[in-house]
């Protein structure tokens, strides 16, 4: 009967449209579809005519269209890690972890501004051409803001390191970028914070993982530290829930994680979307099958614990949920409320005429302007490790070899969940284009010099994949070494005389203690983007002088880690880790040098002065590390602010980093969270996490 009046009442609109064509007056909009009205307004007015069927279409990711009330067909899942993907034509900018290094959270807004832009023409070319609404949305996943806590992990190439501080603030610099300012009363495109919480690795186990055995000081402090801090400093509007279990219940059926810290504690608003299949896990091998052979009580637990919306088909069963009696249907309103508020703010719901963002040129996708914002921070994710003053290498008199697994291809540098640029640089094409191709060859006996481009690749360390091969399983690293046949190509390269120049492709820490000693050089360069050959070739000949900091340690060698599924943070990152690694978090060479006065704390500011000594221009990265004396359990000492800067030759910049309530936070025992207490405090400053590289002053709080 409902359905009925429904249909009659849109019959009577299309007449009243019909009559208005002809001179009549306009039609009486329903609340719903009055822009006018608030989203919440909107959402209260739609959700009143939904029988329950209806509402189970719109709760998964593909979203069905329901003609009678005039909503369109919706998929929540798209893709921006690092440019819109998977849809096309679009930028690449270099994979997260390699953005991460360049310490710029400016820069990083710039380039999901423009990721957000690529994102929003691909929704409107999607609409427009009636194309599978798969990635082609208004709602991205990204960014992963999990904590990269061993090099082993594939997917630690789509985070930002393994800090929780750099990770937060670079994390809120993608969520600014992708979401932008309302404007004229529509958001531009909602981020998405993965994976909550503690994901981070084993793939092949991640469907059914218990991290139970953790400390909570770890919990806190590392795990939870970023989403923290994210929720609380932006307006992030979607949170994912992972699929491994945390404390002993999993991440989408757990109303401790999404429901008391998340909304009660921290006051998130935003809704809650589990990873894809996280959900068919509570019933299905090979899930952790809290309800096993029972999808409608698995559904039942997920939304009363707090998940909005499935990425999968579990949910698809919601009304025969509410029909057995399992879920009450307005627990079910409460969450497709959250959807439906979403959808209307992004103006999805509406015209696409009628909404300002979509009034915008598709010329812009990977336009020459995104082309140039790609090499700027392609140019600032290149980490300069070891130089032994070989480097800016001579454009004219000198025959190169650039030879090497990865040094032609194309793929490699787009990392993971990448898009399609129109023309990526390989690392071959861009020395070629630096010297010309008459002082290239790819025989080292004809060189003087030998670039050897080498690493490993997105196609064995990444997402849960079937690779199972000498150092990698099924999308993680067994081991952090330098594959053998390469380590041994560079070393003969060695033995027979050569002057080698080692270029790494990675999205990960490699232990390269072998080459270190082999090479004369060695650039990390992740995976770069469309742009990464130029990149490449810019900071070897010179053109750009090279300011990339690791955002994560690189270890000596694989005896430096602790067993992988040991989630403790005890010997893992620059914070409890207390050996000599190969390279300290933070670390990069440039081709000038730079001296640090020691810190002072003056009007709730540190202040240190940074001196170019060197005869080029340069940028550098001022770190500060804060340790609190009497937090005997802590970390030696943690990240607590960075500054870019540009320094010009022989001159000094003064850099003043605020100090605020965070800067003193630690883990309480007591409280069971992070606050800030008085005590006495040491603060570190300098150029990497490296204590000689540290000057100091105390400060004590009170």
């Amino acid at each position: 009967m409902k359905r009925q009046t429904i249909l009659s009442l849109l019959a009577g609109i299309a007449m009243s449209l019909t009559a208005f064509a002809q001179g009549g007056t306009a039609p009486e909009l329903l609340p719903y579809q009055n822009p006018k009205l608030s989203p919440e307004e909107r959402a209260d007015d739609l959700l009143g005519r939904l029988d329950i069927d209806q509402k189970a279409k719109l709760m998964t990711n593909y979203s069905f269209a329901i003609p009678e009330l005039g909503i369109r067909a919706y998929n929540w899942w798209s893709e921006a890690l690092h440019g819109a993907a998977r849809a096309g034509l679009a930028t690449s900018f270099p994979q997260a972890i390699g953005m991460a290094a360049s310490w710029d959270v400016d820069l990083l807004q710039e380039v999901f501004d423009i990721a957000s832009t690529e994102q929003r023409i691909i929704f409107v070319k999607g609409r427009k051409n009636n194309l599978d609404p798969l990635y082609h949305g208004l709602t991205v996943w990204t960014p992963n803001i999990n904590i990269f806590r061993d090099p082993r992990w594939g997917r630690g190439q789509e985070t930002y390191g393994e800090d929780p501080y750099l990770t937060a603030k670079m994390g809120a610099a993608v969520v600014r970028g992708l979401q932008g300012e309302p404007k004229d009363g529509y958001d531009k495109l909602h981020a998405c914070l993965k994976h909550y919480a503690v994901h981070s690795g084993l793939e092949y186990e991640r469907h059914h993982l218990d991290v139970s055995d953790i400390p909570l000081r770890d919990f806190r402090e590392t795990y939870l530290y970023a989403f923290e801090d994210i929720i609380k400093n932006t307006d992030v509007e979607e949170v994912m829930c992972a699929y491994n279990s945390v404390f002993g219940k999993p991440c989408c059926d757990n109303d401790q994680l999404l429901t008391r810290i998340l909304r009660e504690e921290w006051g998130y608003k935003g809704l809650v979307v589990s990873d894809c299949s996280a959900i068919r896990d509570l019933w299905s091998p090979p899930g952790h099958q809290p309800y096993p052979g029972d999808p409608t009580t698995a559904i039942s637990h997920a939304v009363r614990s707090g998940t909005d919306l499935e990425c999968g088909k579990t949910y698809r069963q919601m009304a025969d949920a509410i029909r057995e009696g399992k879920i009450d249907e307005k627990d079910v309103d409460v969450s497709l409320r959250r959807l439906l508020v979403a959808r209307f703010r992004l103006g999805e719901m509406d015209p696409e005429e009628s909404v300002c963002w979509n009034q915008v040129d598709t010329a812009l996708l990977d336009c020459p302007a995104h082309q140039a914002k790609a090499l700027e921070m392609a140019h600032e994710s290149l980490v300069l490790l070891h130089n032994t003053g070989i480097l800016p290498l001579a454009k004219e008199g000198v025959k190169y070899a650039v030879v090497g697994v990865n040094a032609k291809d194309e793929e490699y540098p787009l990392g993971n969940y990448k898009g399609e640029p129109a023309h990526v640089i390989s690392a071959f094409e861009g020395i070629c284009n630096a010297v010309g191709a008459d002082n290239v060859t790819e025989n080292p006996d004809e060189a003087d010099i030998v670039i050897y481009v080498g690493g490993i690749n997105p196609r064995i360390e990444g997402e849960e994949m079937p690779v199972d091969m000498e150092g990698f399983f099924h999308g993680d690293r067994t081991s952090i070494e330098l594959p053998k046949d390469q380590r041994t190509e560079i070393a003969a390269l060695k033995a027979a005389g050569k002057r080698v120049v080692y270029v790494n492709y990675s999205g990960s820490a490699m232990a390269l203690a072998p080459e270190k000693e082999n090479c004369e050089a060695i650039l990390q360069a992740w995976y770069a983007g469309e742009m990464c050959g130029q990149a490449i070739a810019d900071v070897l000949f010179g053109d750009y002088n090279p300011s990339g900091r690791l955002p994560v340690t690189f270890y000596a060698s694989d005896a430096d880690l602790p067993e992988v599924r040991d989630y403790h943070m005890e010997g893992r990152t620059y914070r409890y880790f207390y050996g000599e690694p190969l390279w300290y978090f933070g670390y990069g060479q440039s081709y000038t040098t730079f001296k640090f006065s020691r810190p002072r704390v003056r009007g709730g500011e540190l202040v240190v002065k940074v001196r170019n000594t060197g005869r080029r221009d340069g940028d550098e990265v001022v770190q500060m590390y804060v340790s609190k004396k009497e937090d005997v359990d802590g970390p030696k000492y943690a990240l607590r602010g960075f500054k870019r800067v540009s320094v010009p030759a022989g001159k000094s910049v003064v850099v003043r980093i605020p100090l605020c309530d965070e800067t003193w936070a630690t883990y309480d025992e007591t409280a069971g969270k992070m606050t800030t207490t008085p005590g006495r405090f040491t603060i570190y400053a300098g150029p990497s996490a490296n204590p000689k590289d540290l000057k100091k002053t105390r400060f004590r709080l009170k």
